[in-house]
């Protein structure tokens, strides 16, 4: 439970720079609450769909080349990584000899987009706070300068330098709250894209493994015959 003195603290804290920031704090206050609600649905999207976790990949893979699309198919109904649903695809349609390949292809195609769109999702709000923000925080010192340069400007004669002091100094502090706001908005932004770069990767070869399973499995005995019919046609022409 939150200690109820550190609480009253932040908020007077909060309440000060309100006022020495004005509205462009309040926004940017606003846009870092919406980034860490981001970041929180990005994490907790993450964990759901174990996106990390793709061990499963390379036994369902090996249970493949020994044929047992069965056995695979009920492993991958277990798993709650999309890679696992976009394998399932390209497996079932592997196996069904009247729908054309390329059919098939389109389809997974299909699957694999959808997924990565999703894990995609809201990202493109936290590459707007990353960049916004700091052009916020540099309008609100320059709008705080132009302020600071008035006032002096009406003080006439009677120039106090703390007051130019003063006003430059809260007028910077609206860059220091946009960077401090754009900051993690652009290092959850990588890693987030990070992840689901890697993701894709890895799901595009386990999905192009699958496909040629058949490749394999098809040329590998053509091949062995055929070596076997040259050495036996070699061993024919010695003894004539």
């Amino acid at each position: 439970m939150a200690d109820p003195a550190a609480v009253t603290a932040l908020s007077d804290r909060l309440g000060v720079l309100l006022d020495l920031g004005g509205p462009v704090v309040a926004v940017l206050l606003l846009m870092s609450v919406v980034g860490i609600a981001i970041g929180l649905l990005k994490l907790w999207q993450f964990q759901r769909l174990r996106i990390t976790r793709l061990g499963f990949v390379n036994g369902c893979l090996d249970e493949l080349r020994q044929g047992r699309d069965d056995a695979v198919l009920e492993r991958l109904a277990d798993e709650r990584n999309p890679a696992a649903r976009v394998m399932e695809t390209a497996i079932r349609g592997r196996r069904d000899p009247d729908v054309p390949m390329e059919l098939v292809r389109e389809e997974v195609t299909r699957v694999a987009t959808g997924y990565l769109d999703a894990l995609r999702s809201y990202l493109r709000g936290l590459e707007v706070i990353g960049s916004l923000a700091p052009l916020i925080g540099l309008l609100g010192t320059v709008l705080g300068m132009i302020d600071a340069f008035r006032q002096l400007e009406g003080a006439g004669s009677q120039v106090d330098p703390a007051l130019l002091s003063g006003g430059i100094w809260e007028a910077l502090l609206t860059t220091a709250v946009g960077l401090a706001v754009a900051i993690p908005a652009v290092v959850l932004l990588n890693w987030f894209e990070g992840r689901v770069d890697r993701f894709r990767h890895r799901m595009e070869d386990a999905v192009t493994q699958v496909f040629t399973q058949g490749l394999r499995a098809g040329h590998a005995p053509e091949a062995q015959d055929d070596s076997v019919a040259s050495l036996q046609s070699k061993r024919a022409a010695d003894a004539h």
